[in-house]
């Protein structure tokens, strides 16, 4: 899922990526998410959801699909997020549902 963290408040927003195999629908992950960053004071909004398919063996992301609960997450968004992290990654996403 993607989730939108923002300060009671504030303007400053910031954007997070959180997903789980263990999670059965993008609620649980929200669910989970949403105290551990309300405990450090920010607001949660989840702006979407889709799946992450990760081979680590060939260093590659695709990021696809959507949540049925809380929508389509911006992929573009997602992916630049996770580039940070997995920077020697190829990366793709689509819209696409499989």
């Amino acid at each position: 899922i993607l989730v939108r963290l923002q300060r009671p408040g504030g303007e400053e927003q910031r954007d997070i990526v959180r997903g789980t195999k263990a999670a059965e629908f993008h609620n649980h992950i929200f669910e989970k998410v949403s105290p551990e960053m309300e405990k450090l004071g920010y607001e949660c909004k989840c702006l979407g959801g889709g799946k992450i398919d990760h081979n680590s063996k060939d260093k590659k992301i695709r990021v696809f699909g959507l949540s049925t609960g809380y929508g389509k997450a911006d992929h573009s968004v997602t992916v630049e997020i996770l580039k940070k992290v997995y920077t020697d990654y190829e990366f793709t996403w689509s819209d696409d549902k499989k």
